[in-house]
């Protein structure tokens, strides 16, 4: 058992010297080239997108990206996309497919932009469009939850074969303390919430929500990039393995499994697996 309560893990989860979706991509990939626009309305920086190579092998990496400093979080808007962010990812996944390319996205996100102007240029609309295209990939595709994963922002871009959580990192239907608000009306409820909420690594692997838990060390992924980054690259290698074995339809027809089955397994309300 963890030695970190759930309250504790949110706090580790956004940690801000975590590695990010810019650090992973730097240590694990070569020849990152980055694509940039929506073909529509603009640039989004806290998605970030391009080809590279996984152990020479031509993939497709999107994550969400919170910057390091302030300038970075305001560029980046604190890793909250907006509707063109979504967009671009799609245009990304489409072209990953068109050249039989493995996606790979890395997902740290509080949610998505939640401002009228994202919700006046369709904010829910991007977000289900990314859901329905990835749903439907003929492509292999991974998904790690490195830091925060709450709410559709996070889920957009975590339809994949293979849901893979870093040991200390939460995946949610939204912030702890926006649950808090909701149920209680008091936001300061937020550390309960996380009690409540079932949203670390070990709860959502029980339930088959993730697929795989990457043990972080000693003290959080933040305290040793190197192991963390070995860690990452090890479980991608082999889930790319596996993964090589289906084809076309049967990738797709995996992942609908997949997603259909989850929570099946979870213990009964009030009691909890030993």
């Amino acid at each position: 058992m963890s030695r970190f309560t759930p309250e504790e893990k949110v706090k580790l989860a956004r940690n801000p010297a975590r590695p990010g979706t810019a650090d992973f991509i730097g240590a694990l990939f070569t020849g990152f080239f980055e694509q940039r626009g929506d073909r529509l309305c603009g640039e989004d920086a806290s998605i970030l997108g391009g080809i590279a190579r996984f152990h020479g092998r031509p993939v497709t990496v999107i994550g969400h990206r919170k910057g390091k400093n302030l300038e970075e979080n305001l560029r980046c808007n604190f890793g909250m996309p907006s509707p063109e962010g979504y967009r671009k990812a799609q245009r990304l996944m489409k072209q990953a497919e068109k050249f039989g390319r493995p996606i790979i996205t890395f997902v740290d996100t509080p949610g998505a932009y939640p401002g009228k102007e994202a919700e006046e240029r369709g904010q829910g609309e991007a977000i289900a469009q990314c859901l329905a295209l990835m749903s439907a990939l003929e492509v292999p595709v991974i998904s790690v939850i490195t830091g925060e994963g709450n709410s559709g922002g996070a889920l957009a871009l975590a339809v994949a074969n293979r849901v893979l959580m870093l040991e200390h990192a939460v995946y949610s239907v939204l912030s702890p303390e926006g649950f808090a608000s909701i149920l209680w009306k008091d936001a300061s409820r937020a550390e309960e919430a996380c009690g409540v909420m079932k949203l670390t690594a070990q709860d959502l692997r029980r339930g088959g929500i993730v697929q795989g838990v990457l043990r972080e060390p000693e003290g959080g992924a933040h305290t040793d990039w190197e192991a963390m980054f070995r860690t990452v690259d090890a479980a991608l290698t082999k889930e790319l393995a596996a993964l090589d074995k289906l084809k076309g339809p049967a990738l797709a027809k995996q992942r609908y499994d997949m997603f259909r089955a989850m929570g099946q397994n979870l213990p009964p309300a009030g009691r909890e697996e030993p």
